[in-house]
């Protein structure tokens, strides 16, 4: 019955569209074909695009970015969306390998792990020739580099540190540390007072305490690129670099400063965020955007600082980023680049910088950063920082170091972990 019913209102339609065409309107053939002359770009990423009221400013602010590239080149960026349910068991990383190796979409929002991945395998496109790429900081540059190629560009360079509580440093008339032995001495008295776990921690950022202490030199001693071949070449190892780093964490798991079995299942500010808020714990560790916004450490009842990740060389911002790469195989190849030349324009970066209170690619485009910020951002327009992602580097960066990280916290020794390393060496050098 159902069927028969389909079959009689498309009778009864097909009558009345043929009637109808003999008298359109000339006004609905034009908009129609203006509809079929404008291009489209496809865009996979996390994301969908968000609605007119919609409360997240950062979505917001990269949609206006899309809509002045639509407007200023006549495309329509089409939004495909990677949803868990839909994906079931397969990751966002795995999704998009996926994807790009099988030209589905033209832009990609990429991970630092698959930039590498991909650009190492020819499967992105050389951004270098873009105009906003000439205004682009070194340290993106060096971060989306693979094999002399610009994989990818990011709308913003996540930086992270350490989220402390000023009152409660002052309290116990306690200088802001900087280096590792600082670090230790303010929990030693914090834990003293009763503080029983002075660090907040999760499963996903504590190889930024690594990264401080493993590359504070090979970034800020003018010798990188020299250490870094060194590294690809297997003249040096990985694991004598992350081998401070792993024995500090361990000192801060054995003297209970980080409790590594809750660390080991917390999820991201979730974990340890209420804690902070509420006071009983004075240091975490989150990204520059998590003191803009009142869902996570924006509005605090205490004073709120953000510095460096303790190091020899004094507090050390991490430096990591997402990027927009372009498939080598993309359907719309030259409309995708046209569309990236927009919305990295500083024009559009501006826009996005000031809207999102974040830190630009463009070496064109400051940040007025609130002032809890202003400690990790002085460091950073001084050029202190290392890298937690870099597409140079052999062995992939922030992904490695936050399995072997865990598996720290799930027991493992230090011994065990740099063995990790130098397979993962090793095994990046027979390729």
């Amino acid at each position: 019955m159902k069927k028969l019913t389909a079959v009689c209102l498309a009778a009864m339609i097909l009558p009345i569209a043929a009637s109808c065409g003999s008298r359109e309107d000339p006004g609905k053939n034009l908009l129609k074909s203006e509809e079929e002359e404008r291009r489209t770009v496809n865009l996979f990423g996390p994301m969908e695009k968000s609605s007119p009221d919609a409360e997240n400013v950062a979505r917001n602010a990269f949609d206006t970015t899309i809509m002045m590239a639509e407007e200023q080149l006549n495309v329509k960026v089409e939004y495909r969306t990677y949803t868990a349910e839909n994906y079931q068991e397969k990751t966002y990383d795995e999704v998009l390998i996926d994807r790009v190796n099988n030209h589905m979409d033209d832009l990609y929002l990429l991970n630092p792990d698959t930039i590498q991945l991909l650009g190492s395998e020819g499967k992105l496109e050389d951004l270098s020739g873009l105009e906003c790429a000439e205004n682009l900081r070194e340290v993106v540059k060096a971060a989306n580099t693979v094999d002399g190629k610009l994989a990818a560009v990011p709308q913003e360079v996540v930086a992270y540190g350490l989220f402390v509580n000023n009152d409660m440093f002052e309290q116990y008339h306690l200088e802001l540390p900087g280096t590792p032995e600082e670090l230790l001495e303010c929990c030693r008295v914090f834990q003293e007072n009763g503080i029983e776990t002075p660090i907040g921690a999760n499963r996903w950022w504590l190889e930024n305490f690594v990264f401080a202490q493993a590359y504070a030199d090979l970034y800020n001693g003018g010798n990188t690129e020299a250490e870094i071949e060194a590294l690809n070449c297997g003249e040096s190892k990985y694991s004598d670099y992350m081998r401070p780093g792993f024995e500090f964490l361990q000192k801060l798991i054995d003297c209970g400063y980080i409790d590594a079995e809750a660390a080991y299942k917390s999820e991201a500010i979730e974990g340890e965020g209420p804690d902070f808020l509420a006071q009983k714990t004075p240091i975490v560790m989150a990204y520059w955007g998590a003191a803009n916004t009142d869902t996570a450490y924006g509005n605090p009842d205490f004073e709120l600082k953000v510095i460096g990740f303790p190091s020899s060389r004094g507090p050390m911002p991490v430096v990591s980023m997402t990027g927009y790469g372009i498939g080598a195989d993309a359907e719309h190849l030259e409309d995708a680049m046209d569309v990236l030349e927009v919305i990295l324009s500083d024009e559009a970066l501006k826009l996005y910088t000031e809207t999102n209170k974040v830190i630009s690619p463009s070496k064109n485009v400051e940040v007025d950063c609130i002032p809890a910020l202003k400690p990790l951002n002085d460091r950073i327009q001084e050029n202190a920082y290392v890298l937690g992602s870099n597409a140079g580097m052999k062995v992939e960066q922030w992904g490695n170091t936050c399995l072997i990280v865990r598996e720290l916290l799930n027991g493992a020794t230090v011994d065990e972990c740099m063995e990790e390393f130098d397979r993962l060496q090793e095994e990046a050098l027979s390729q």
